[in-house]
């Protein structure tokens, strides 16, 4: 059954409820996160300083559950840059760490602020964790990770040159927690993320994702920028199969499977051509005037690569993960929060 791992997981959990510290709790995925660990009745703490995540993000994570989930979850404002924060909320079972810079051009514009915050703060999350003896501790790298690697599908063993300081900063990342384990005993398994996407993710922005700006962009009868020639390609993955991910990354007992660096996407790869013609096609339907939205081209954007789709057979074989929303439907479910918040 191919989400057998992930019901039995959501049914321990259920039966046998953890604490869990979510950094970064306000922001896109860390608020998913948030939400699916309130449904399964888990004890959370949310750690944000408000600088990429939002209140509205939590709000809308305590409108969809319960009074009695809600009274579960515990927020502290507060930043990972700082070790004394992240030792007062790491008494906790499991962490899952997603506060973090997360542009590629912002950290080519300002790579001492990424370090900061990318690295140092995680090196913060990491001695806490020890300190605080956290069983396991999931954290978010990057699919950035593979830089010029020339194979189209990425695998986590191969890794090119790195072409931005965000990559550098995701690497250095999978590097100390994997130090962390030999020197400390500390537990932890690296998510290198591809292109998540969903509802509560930013349109705006200069660094803001692709498939929200667009669909802002169409709705309001804007210019839509293809950097390149469209045919440059991403694994976009659906919040929903990161949250999954994750779960699993946190329960799981196996040893082969710990201390591991897994690839979370989807396991197929979309041009920007082809996802610019399917956003077209849904956003028609509710604006019809969309449909004569002509996207513009540009040069490419420095320190983008060029395919990039993930291999998904390790965290298959090890964690039981089996993506439950397709581009398609994931774009269907995400579309009433993108069209709402703009029109």
């Amino acid at each position: 059954m191919a989400f057998e791992a992930y019901r039995t997981a959501q049914g321990n959990l259920r039966r046998s409820p953890a604490k869990w510290l979510v950094t970064g709790a306000a922001g896109f995925i860390g608020s998913h996160l948030v939400e699916a660990l309130l449904g399964l009745h888990q004890n959370v703490i949310g750690l944000d300083n408000f600088i990429g995540g939002k209140p509205a993000n939590l709000d809308h994570v305590r409108s969809v559950v319960t009074p009695e989930e809600w009274r579960r979850f515990k927020f502290v404002e507060g930043d990972i840059c700082d070790l004394n924060t992240c030792q007062q909320v790491s008494a906790v079972d499991y962490v899952l760490h997603h506060a973090a810079l997360g542009s590629v051009p912002a950290s080519i514009k300002d790579p001492l602020m990424t370090h900061r915050v990318n690295v140092m703060g995680f090196l913060n999350v990491l001695c806490a964790a020890r300190d605080q003896r956290v069983r396991k501790v999931v954290y978010a790298s990057s699919s950035a990770v593979y830089g010029d690697d020339p194979a189209p599908c990425k695998a986590e063993d191969h890794i090119g040159s790195l072409l931005s300081p965000y990559a550098v900063s995701k690497y250095i990342n999978e590097l100390y927690a994997s130090n962390f384990r030999r020197c400390y005993g500390v537990q932890s398994i690296g998510l290198r993320y591809f292109n998540i996407f969903g509802a509560r993710q930013d349109p705006h922005g200069p660094y803001a994702a692709v498939i929200p700006k667009w669909v802002e962009s169409m709705i309001h009868e804007g210019e839509v920028f293809i950097n390149g020639d469209g045919e440059t390609t991403r694994d976009f993955c659906h919040v929903a199969n990161v949250v999954q991910a994750n779960i699993l990354a946190a329960t799981v007992k196996a040893p082969e499977a710990i201390n591991q660096i897994y690839n979370v996407g989807l396991g197929c790869a979309t041009s920007l051509n082809d996802l610019f013609g399917c956003l077209r096609e849904k956003l028609a339907a509710r604006f019809p005037r969309a449909k004569n939205i002509e996207p513009k081209y540009r040069d490419f954007r420095p320190g983008d690569v060029r395919h990039s789709q993930a291999d998904i057979s390790r965290i298959s074989a090890l964690l039981g993960y089996a993506p439950e929303i397709d581009l398609k439907a994931g774009l269907a479910a995400a579309m009433d929060w993108y069209t709402a918040t703009q029109s």
